[in-house]
């Protein structure tokens, strides 16, 4: 089990780059875990295609259903408290506390390719290719 951030699911389902790697990671852990703040930040993300015309609006519904059966009953919300806590001692975003609170609450790791959360998290988020070399 991992704590997947949205740019990971995003990478999973939107062509690019490091969707190989989102792939691959997948393969090596199935078991995707996320707090349900990853619906709107993954909307947001597909909003941006619709605006710049990159997607059409059924593409992005088929990639919301996609995400959702990705995650279907693997949503957790982490504790205010432990949120506000890393929030408190790292500077970071709430939004991004609530992934780094929910791999700290399951002893999982985060899979992100946030440099400032891997810089602040060093013991809890790791990059995907990091994730898959260990």
């Amino acid at each position: 089990m991992i704590v997947c951030d949205t740019n990971l699911v995003a990478y999973l389902l939107i062509g690019g780059p490091l969707t190989d790697v989102a792939r691959e990671v997948l393969r090596k852990d199935p078991v995707w875990v996320a707090p349900p703040l990853w619906r709107s930040e993954f909307r947001n993300v597909l909003s941006g295609y619709l605006r710049r015309k990159e997607l059409a609006l059924p593409d992005a519904l088929d990639l919301v259903r996609l995400a959702e059966d990705l995650l279907a009953r693997r949503e957790r919300a982490p504790s205010s408290a432990d949120v506000l806590s890393i929030v408190a001692r790292s500077g970071c975003s709430a939004y991004d506390g609530e992934f780094v609170a929910l791999a700290e609450e399951l002893s999982v790791r985060l899979v992100t390719s946030d440099r400032p959360l891997l810089r602040r998290f060093p013991a809890t988020a790791i990059d995907p290719r990091r994730f898959l070399a260990g």
